[in-house]
C-alpha cells in the first residue's frame, strides 16, 4: 500500500481525477442553476395566457386556480432538474472513468524518461558505468536532466577507468621490489660462505616481506572488491568454502585448531576469484584467532532466494560493541593490535565482496569466546537485483556441533 502512495504516477492521475471531478461537478450545478432560471422564464410565457383569464371578483377560484397553476409549474420543474441531474451525473461518472485512464495513460508518458533515468541509476548502483539513457525527446526539463546524468556518468567512468588504471599500475610498482628484496636475500641466504647470522636475518627479511607481500595482495583485493564486478558466473560456494578450507588445513594443523565443514551446495551468481577470496579470508581469519584446542566451522547453505556461508570459531572473547570494529579497514581489537598474524583488511575484504555482489555480512559474538560471521549472498547479482538485507542473527541460530 505505501508503495502505491509513493507512486508518482498514481499521484498524477489521482490529482487529474479529482481536478476533472471537481470541473464537472461544477459545470453539472451551473447547468442546473442556467436550466432552473431558464425553466422559471418559459414557466412565465406559457402560462401567462391562463393567468389573463381569471376574473377579478371571483378571488376564491381565482386562488384555487393560481395554486393548481403553481403546483403543476414545480412539478414540471423537479422533473426537468431530477432528470437532468440523473443523466447529467451518468454522463459525468462515465466521462471521469474516461478521464481517470486517460489521466493514467498521460502520466506514464510523461514519467517514461524518469524512469528510464530511474533505471539507469540502479544500472549504476550495480557499478555498470557504461550504460547511458540516451534520451531521445525534444528539448525541455526532463531532456535538459537526462542529458546532465549522461555527462555525469561518463565523468564517474572515466574517474573509475582512472582507479583500475591505477590499481593495476600500483600492484606493479608494490610487487615489483618486493620481489626484488626477497630474490636478493635467497641469492644472499644461498650462499656458501654466508655466515650463521646472515641466515637469521635472511630468515626474518624473509618473513617481513612476505607479511608486505600479504598486505599489499589484501589492499589490492579490498580496492578490487569496491571496484566492479566484470566477470559474473554461477559458482557454487560450497566448493569454494572447500577449497578455501583445504588451503588453510596446513596453518589450522600448526595453530592446533580443527576445521569442521558442513557444506551443502549453494549456487550463486559472480565473481569466482572474489568469492573464494572472501570464503578464504573468512577461514583464515577464524583460524588465526582462535585458541589452541580450538575449532572452526564452515557452513554454507541454499535458500530459495539466496544462500549464506556461515563460520564460527572459537577464541577470545568480544563484546557485541566491539565487533564493527572489525569490519573496517586496519581496525582490530586492543589485543590484536601489532600481532602479526594478519594485517587487519581480512573482515574488510569479506564486507567489500559481499556487498559488491549486492549481499552483506555481518557478525555477532559467541557467548563462549569467538565470533560467527553471516555472509549473504543473492542467488542473482544482477546489477538491477535489489540489494540483501539482513539483520545480525543470533549466535545460538548458527551454533555448531563441536567437531
Amino acid at each position: 500500500m505505501g508503495e502505491w502512495r509513493g507512486n508518482l504516477r498514481v499521484r498524477l492521475t489521482v490529482v487529474f481525477s479529482l481536478v476533472f471531478a471537481l470541473a464537472g461537478g461544477s459545470v453539472l450545478a451551473g447547468m442546473l442553476i442556467m436550466v432552473n432560471n431558464a425553466m422559471e422564464y418559459s414557466m412565465r410565457i406559457v402560462f401567462a395566457d391562463q393567468y389573463s383569464r381569471f376574473k377579478p371578483g371571483d378571488y376564491q377560484s381565482t386562488e384555487q386556480a393560481l395554486t393548481s397553476l403553481e403546483a403543476s409549474k414545480q412539478t414540471i420543474m423537479d422533473s426537468m432538474q431530477a432528470n437532468l441531474l440523473f443523466k447529467g451525473g451518468l454522463t459525468l461518472l462515465a466521462m471521469w472513468v474516461v478521464a481517470t485512464a486517460a489521466g493514467w495513460f498521460v502520466a506514464g508518458r510523461l514519467l517514461r524518461p524518469l524512469s528510464m533515468i530511474t533505471a539507469t541509476a540502479h544500472r549504476i548502483a550495480g557499478r555498470t558505468l557504461h550504460k547511458r539513457i540516451d534520451l531521445d525527446a525534444p528539448p525541455g526539463e526532463v531532456k535538459s536532466l537526462a542529458d546532465s546524468f549522461d555527462s555525469m556518468l561518463d565523468r564517474l567512468d572515466e574517474a573509475f577507468a582512472g582507479q583500475g588504471r591505477f590499481i593495476a599500475n600500483a600492484a606493479h610498482e608494490l610487487k615489483t621490489p618486493i620481489a626484488l628484496n626477497r630474490t636478493l636475500v635467497e641469492v644472499a641466504m644461498s650462499r656458501a660462505d654466508s655466515p650463521p647470522q646472515v641466515h637469521q636475518l635472511g630468515q626474518n627479511l624473509l618473513a617481513v616481506n612476505q607479511r608486505h607481500e600479504r598486505l599489499i595482495d589484501a589492499l589490492l583485493t579490498l580496492a578490487r572488491a569496491e571496484d566492479a564486478v566484470t566477470e559474473r558466473r554461477l559458482v557454487d560456494v560450497a566448493e569454494l568454502a572447500n577449497i578455501a578450507a583445504d588451503t588453510t588445513e596446513g596453518l589450522a594443523r600448526r595453530l592446533g585448531v580443527q576445521i569442521g565443514r558442513e557444506l551443502t551446495p549453494a549456487p550463486v551468481t559472480g565473481d569466482p576469484i572474489l568469492l573464494e577470496q572472501m570464503i578464504r579470508n573468512l577461514i583464515d581469519n577464524a583460524t588465526r584467532y582462535n585458541v589452541e584446542g580450538g575449532w572452526v566451522r564452515v557452513q554454507t547453505v541454499a535458500r530459495p532466494r539466496h544462500a549464506e556461508i556461515v563460520v564460527s570459531n572459537t577464541g577470545a572473547v568480544i563484546s557485541s560493541y566491539e565487533v564493527p570494529t572489525l569490519f573496517e579497514p586496519f581496525r582490530r581489537l586492543t589485543d590484536r593490535v601489532g600481532s602479526s598474524r594478519g594485517s587487519g583488511l581480512g573482515l574488510s575484504i569479506v564486507r567489500a565482496v559481499a556487498q559488491a555482489h549486492r549481499g552483506d555480512a555481518v557478525a555477532v559474538p559467541r557467548p563462549g569466546g569467538g565470533l560467527v560471521v553471516r555472509v549473504i549472498l543473492p542467488r542473482s547479482a544482477h546489477p538491477l537485483a535489489e540489494p540483501v538485507i539482513i539483520a545480525p542473527a543470533h549466535p545460538e541460530n548458527h551454533e555448531p556441533a563441536h567437531p
